[in-house]
């Protein structure tokens, strides 16, 4: 039987728009299981111009620093393509703050997340961000806007974490030789909206209950050796490789990466509340148990030459 390591990470994120209330919120998450994990984070608002502000609070702390304004490689066509499923124009920095994209018939403004002046703070165990969107409008040529910004997703990092398990030296000595087959499993949840995982800093804040998201779309692209389990995903694919390689985070494994999509609207809940659920798992042989199995062998080897030698001596001895 595997030896079985499990974690779980439950993250909850609030997201809410002064004067929108039909606005969409976007989470990607490049899991990185031997590296940093990160979250690519966007919100789509349709009545920019009659609203105030976005807030956005993040389920850990953030520094300004380890925000990535990853709208400004938009002037690449393909990561357009990728980003946005669709064949792109774009007219590149038309202003200090924005560039405007015209894809299916439409026409929108893609904001430069890293030219505005935003507010951070640290709230409970995470931080609020605040856009000023008024101060914004001058810049601003079309009622439906995104936001994008890519940071580190520090509650990945952490649970998939190494972890030894150092213990009694017997069981573990004991685990190593009849166990050498891991079996991880890592539990993770995305919540949106949701008041019982927020600090009460927001959750007694009017605006935060006046106005509900329309709709949140997940994605989430992890090695294919990780299963992930796909009930409700809508989509399932290949990354392209070709398309994200000017895209995708610093020193992030791209090879072999599957991309699941998973989205939840409003009708199904009309509170605006949103809850993902993901078990990943992944099975292996643990690199203790290759390491103490090959120090048996080389014990073993060597004493079977040293018996043989010894066997030999008192045979020649004898006779």
């Amino acid at each position: 039987m595997p030896k079985k390591q499990r974690k779980f990470a439950d993250d909850g994120w609030a997201v809410w728009v002064d004067g929108d209330d039909t606005s969409t919120v976007y989470i990607n998450d490049w899991i990185a299981p031997k590296g940093k994990s990160y979250v690519d984070m966007a919100v789509r608002i349709r009545g920019v111009q009659l609203s105030k502000a976005l807030h956005v609070y993040v389920p850990f702390a953030l520094k300004p620093e380890e925000i990535d304004d990853v709208s400004l490689r938009f002037h690449d066509t393909k990561i357009l393509q990728a980003t946005f499923s669709a064949a792109c124009i774009i007219d590149y920095q038309k202003n200090a703050h924005t560039s405007e994209i015209a894809y299916n018939g439409k026409t929108v403004d893609i904001v430069h997340f890293s030219t505005l002046d935003n507010k951070m703070e640290l709230l409970a165990e995470g931080t609020l961000i605040t856009v000023d969107l008024e101060s914004l409008r001058p810049f601003l040529d079309n009622d439906e806007a995104y936001f994008v910004w890519r940071m580190p997703h520090k509650t990945l990092n952490e649970i998939f974490a190494p972890h030894i398990n150092v213990g009694n030296m017997l069981d573990r000595l004991r685990d190593l030789i009849t166990t050498p087959v891991v079996s991880e499993k890592y539990g993770y949840s995305i919540r949106i909206n949701e008041s019982r995982l927020l600090p009460e800093e927001i959750t007694r804040i009017g605006a935060f209950h006046r106005q509900k998201l329309k709709k949140a779309v997940i994605t989430i692209s992890l090695d294919e050796n990780y299963e992930l389990n796909d009930s409700g995903c809508y989509r399932i694919r290949r990354l392209e490789e070709n398309l994200y390689k000017e895209y995708l985070p610093e020193n992030y494994a791209s090879e072999d990466i599957i991309t699941y999509h998973w989205n939840q609207n409003r009708e199904d809940n009309y509170q605006g509340q949103f809850n993902f659920y993901y078990s990943i798992t992944r099975n292996s042989v643990s690199k203790g148990s290759m390491l103490l199995y090959m120090i048996l062998l080389l014990t073993i080897g060597v004493f079977g030459d040293m018996l043989s030698d010894a066997v030999k001596e008192l045979l020649n001895f004898l006779s």
